[in-house]
């Protein structure tokens, strides 16, 4: 939940051109996220919501990073279109199985690959603008791993896409069922 509560601190931060501030909170918000995850599997503690709300903090992350630095026009518009325009494809998915009577389909590793070079060149092109000695260095790697996750990020939403045609076209079995208890008892 302090991730989630974080996540309109750090937009107004990178907004605000507070950098710096903006980075510390990105880095408390990854250590929570680990520290969560390790604990609730440590511990046994693994729930849906937190299945749930992971992801979405993660996503919610990208965004704000994306909306802030194309906001000081620091990263063109155009790859926070591609970003949202691939999230709200995979909603419209997940209503097309849901419509199907099928729940969400399950996380492939390519969408993990993509969620994290995403979660990873965003901050190193923060680094670069909140400390202009290493942007040389930090602004090329962290483009070129934030380009990278984007196109990882579309060919996952590919991969679900095509799976879910596949789901979706499979004939699902009648729930009706004859009783177990009585047999037939016809003349």
């Amino acid at each position: 939940m302090l991730r989630l509560a974080l996540v309109p601190v750090f937009l107004g931060l990178i907004v605000a051109g507070l950098d710096i501030a903006a980075l510390v909170v990105l880095v408390v918000a990854s250590l929570t996220d680990l520290l969560d995850g390790y604990l609730a599997r440590r511990l046994g503690q693994v729930t849906r919501l937190g299945q749930l709300l992971d992801p979405a903090a993660d996503r919610l992350y990208i965004f704000a990073a994306l909306l802030g630095l194309a906001f000081r026009d620091l990263v063109p518009w155009w790859i926070v279109a591609v970003i949202v325009a691939r999230d709200v494809g995979i909603v419209l998915l997940g209503i097309v199985l849901a419509n199907h009577g099928y729940g969400p389909l399950p996380v492939h590793l390519l969408g993990k690959v993509a969620t994290f070079a995403l979660f990873f060149g965003l901050p190193v092109i923060l680094l670069g603008i909140a400390f202009p000695a290493v942007n040389a260095v930090s602004a090329p790697v962290g483009w070129a791993i934030t380009l990278w996750g984007a196109f990882l990020y579309w060919w996952a939403g590919v991969i679900y896409a095509l799976e879910t045609r596949r789901v979706i076209r499979i004939p699902r079995v009648s729930d009706v069922r004859g009783s177990d208890t009585l047999e037939d008892q016809g003349g």
